[in-house]
């Protein structure tokens, strides 16, 4: 048996998110990315002498709908604590946070894994500020305050995660979630996500949890996997090799592809939290809170399990308009007018999004109705025209807002499936390939699809496809 089967990985992670706020958590500075350095600061975000945070309402209003969005349970009081500790990016030398009191609490999130719907509990939400951001040049360092005071959503999950590529696809389900939420942008390149891990491995089949090994330091989602992929295989190899894991926090780099010990349990922080006397305990109304529930949106799994089942769409199709949340409300207008909802997806996801990106079109500049896509379905369902004549027909109407059945009568572009008309077709189709004629009746059946596409030819593309088969084989095999 290999070092992997023999033992399991047990994995928390620690999410950091900084929320969809136009200012900071205490002030009025401005939240945003990209600016001068230390110019969207003030004395409250810099921590200086006598100043008074004012808790950002909106924020408090994102960090509830966001536990609502991951089935939390919303406490009646929350509380804010001061964590004390010391680091160049702290300005204050100590961190505004929840502790014992956070927003949201006992909450899950479900998520597809390996064929599945996994479940990974989520212990809390809980709202703080972040801080500052170091930067380190050839012979100087500097500190750019201008994410200090930014509010941000710390998402603690229970050790429910069992794999490194398990916690790649629980933490993009969670960024789904939010960004669906309009809780975040979640943009990993502008630092609005970053993550730390808890794991430990143990025998499998055991319950007693091995020693916690907390990594910091990650990005991105690809560097938590290939971190996870690489402390498990280390710890396991301790183990194996007969050695003794101690709880420590160790850091990820990500260049090098290994952890690297920073300190272990003996020099943990003790941060001495105590309520911040500068602010009052967070006791929502009943009114505020179902306020806020009115924001719940319908979440990617859901949305895409409902479009499975209500319209009958494979998972892929599904997926397109989970991704596209507007691509998929257009499509449901569409579905409301037609029995073939499957037929009218095709379309709205390999035509007409092909032409949008064509020319360069937003869904407001679509020139024909909803309904219309539906009518195109029902006249290619119906036999009254042809696949090729259909998009030549969506084409026309995409150009121009025509109804598919103007189209077609202006440009004669009904199917023949009269079998007088068929057959005649076929006689001159016959008569004028004595070759590939040969060659089916001496067994080359590949000669058949020639003798329809001259059929077609003669027909203008006219003629229906599956009348013209059948007559020829009819007439070939008589």
């Amino acid at each position: 048996m290999s070092s992997t089967t023999e033992y399991e990985a047990v994995i928390g992670l620690e999410t950091h998110v900084q929320l969809r706020t136009r200012s900071k958590m205490w002030c009025g500075c401005a939240n945003e990315f990209g600016a001068p350095p230390n110019t969207n600061v003030c004395p409250v975000c810099l921590g200086l002498p006598g100043v008074l945070p004012v808790a950002n309402e909106e924020a408090l209003r994102l960090t509830v709908l966001a536990g609502l969005l991951l089935n939390c349970e919303i406490p009646a009081r929350a509380r804010f604590d001061r964590k004390n500790y010391f680091y160049p990016d702290m300005p204050k030398n100590y961190q505004i946070t929840q502790y014992d009191q956070p927003s949201a609490v006992r909450g899950w999130v479900d998520f597809e894994f390996e064929g599945a719907i996994q479940r990974v509990r989520i212990t809390r939400a809980h709202l703080e500020e972040d801080v500052g951001k170091s930067m380190h040049f050839a012979q100087t360092s500097g500190v750019d305050f201008n994410r200090a005071g930014v509010p941000l959503l710390e998402i603690v999950s229970e050790p429910d995660i069992t794999s490194a590529d398990m916690a790649y696809a629980y933490l993009n389900a969670l960024k789904d979630i939010l960004v669906f939420g309009g809780i975040s942008d979640c943009d990993m390149e502008k630092g609005m996500v970053r993550c730390d891990v808890n794991v430990s491995v143990r025998p499998r089949g055991t319950s007693q949890l091995g020693a916690k090994i907390e990594i910091k330091n990650m990005n991105s989602f690809s560097g938590v996997r290939r971190a996870l992929e690489y402390e498990i295989q280390r710890q396991v190899s301790v183990l194996k090799s007969g050695g003794q894991l101690v709880q420590s926090t160790r850091r990820w780099d990500d260049q090098t592809g290994v952890t690297e010990e920073m300190r272990t349990k003996e020099y943990a922080h003790d941060y001495r939290y105590f309520p911040d006397p500068d602010l009052m305990a967070f006791v929502p109304s009943e009114q505020w809170v179902n306020d806020v529930r009115k924001c719940v949106v319908e979440l990617p799994l859901a949305r895409k399990q409902r479009f499975m089942r209500d319209y009958k769409l494979p998972a892929g199709d599904a997926q397109v308009f989970v991704d596209d949340v507007p691509l998929g409300d257009y499509f449901e207008l569409v579905a409301r007018h037609t029995p073939n909802p499957k037929g009218a997806a095709n379309w709205v996801i390999n035509n007409m999004r092909a032409l949008m990106v064509q020319t360069g079109k937003a869904l407001k500049d679509i020139r024909f109705k909803p309904e219309a896509i539906g009518e195109l379905v029902a006249l290619v369902d119906q036999g009254k025209i042809s696949s090729k004549s259909a998009q030549e027909v969506f084409a026309e109407m995409f150009l121009t807002g025509e109804s598919p059945s103007a189209i077609v009568d202006r440009k004669g572009l009904v199917q023949v499936s009269d079998t007088a008309a068929v057959e005649a077709f076929c006689d001159q189709a016959i008569a004028a390939n004595p070759g590939p004629v040969a060659d089916f009746k001496a067994g080359k059946a590949a000669a058949l699809n020639f003798l329809k596409g001259q059929v077609m030819k003669l027909s203008r593309g006219r003629a229906n496809p599956a009348l013209v088969g059948e007559i020829l084989e009819k007439k070939l095999k008589g």
